[in-house]
C-alpha cells in the first residue's frame, strides 16, 4: 500500500489519516516520508497532530508516536484506544481474526481474577462467575464460561466467543452486550456467539 496516510491540516489541528488495511510496517515508511513535509509547517507552531482511521494496537500506537516524536516535538493524541472495553470503544470495524496474535492461560479463572490481552485469547479451563475475560480479538473457552467474557474489545465486530458451554448472563462483542435471563441461560444451551448484521447470534 504506497500511499496509506493521508494528511489534512486545520486551523488548530493536523489530522493523520491512516488507512484501515495498511500494515504497521507499510504505516511507518510511508510515515517517514510524509513527516518530511509535514516538518515545514512547524516552524513557529505547535498545532497538536491526531491520528485517526485504522484502530492501533497500544504497541502500534507508541511506534507511531516515536517516530513523529523523533521528527517534530508536539502534542499527539490517537483515536484508537489504549484502553480495552466498552468505554474505550469510538468505533467499530471489521477486521479479519482467524489469524491473531494469542494468549493462552492453562487454568481456570475464579471470582475476581482478570485477564485481558490485545490479541485472542484462550482459556484451558473455566471462566468461573465473577472473573472476567477481555480480548481485543476472539475469547476461546475449554470449559464453561459463567463469568464475564468481552470480544472484539477495541471494536472489532469480527471477534468471537466460543466455549464447551456458554452461561454467562452477559456476553459483549464489540460495543453489543447480550443480556441472558436464567431462564434463557437453563433452556437454551449455547457454545458460541457472533456478530452478524449488528445483532449478536447465540449458537
Amino acid at each position: 500500500m504506497k500511499n496509506c496516510i493521508t494528511i489534512n491540516t486545520k486551523k488548530d489541528e493536523i489530522i493523520i489519516r491512516i488507512s484501515e488495511n495498511a500494515e504497521q510496517s507499510e504505516i511507518l515508511e510511508c510515515l517517514k516520508e510524509k513527516l518530511i513535509q509535514l516538518k515545514k509547517l512547524y516552524k513557529d507552531e505547535n498545532t497538536p497532530i491526531t491520528v485517526t482511521g485504522k484502530v492501533l494496537k497500544n504497541r502500534e500506537i507508541d511506534e507511531i508516536q516515536k517516530l513523529i516524536k523523533s521528527n517534530i516535538n508536539v502534542s499527539i493524541s490517537f483515536e484508537s484506544p489504549r484502553s480495552l472495553g466498552l468505554h474505550g470503544i469510538k468505533k467499530t470495524y471489521s477486521k479479519d481474526t482467524t489469524i491473531s496474535e494469542t494468549k493462552y492461560l492453562n487454568g481456570s479463572l475464579r471470582s475476581g481474577q482478570r485477564i485481558e490481552f490485545e490479541g485472542s485469547i484462550v482459556v484451558i479451563g473455566d471462566v468461573n462467575d465473577g472473573a472476567e475475560v477481555v480480548a481485543g480479538e476472539n475469547i476461546i473457552i475449554l470449559g464453561i464460561l459463567r463469568g464475564l467474557a468481552h470480544a472484539g474489545a477495541k471494536g472489532n465486530k469480527d471477534g468471537v466467543i466460543a466455549a464447551n458451554a456458554i452461561e454467562a448472563s452477559q456476553i459483549r462483542i464489540a460495543n453489543i452486550v447480550r443480556e441472558r435471563e436464567k431462564e434463557e441461560i437453563a433452556q437454551k444451551k449455547i457454545k458460541y456467539a457472533f456478530i452478524k448484521e449488528n445483532k449478536m447470534i447465540l449458537q
